[in-house]
């Protein structure tokens, strides 16, 4: 199955996520330009989006499950 790129690109401008995601991309090339090797890594924020960090606090290479678990509330929401 292919993936509809121009629905993507509309729910992203329709939530106000293209600026981030354009930003996370910007900073994957940077790392690619100066020869950093991504692979099998996550471009993480030093500080997470989720705890008001922004994409201009900076980036960092972590692994998947590092990025990817968050600390959660008895409830199930992120702490």
């Amino acid at each position: 199955m292919s993936r509809n790129y121009k629905q993507e690109y509309k729910t992203q401008v329709g939530r106000d996520e293209h600026p981030d995601r354009m930003e996370r991309q910007r900073a994957r090339r940077k790392l690619d330009a100066k020869g950093v090797s991504r692979t099998g890594k996550d471009v993480a924020h030093v500080k997470a989006l989720s705890k008001g960090g922004t994409n201009k606090d900076g980036v960092t290479l972590q692994t998947p499950a590092k990025n990817r678990s968050f600390k959660r509330n008895k409830d199930g929401s992120m702490k």
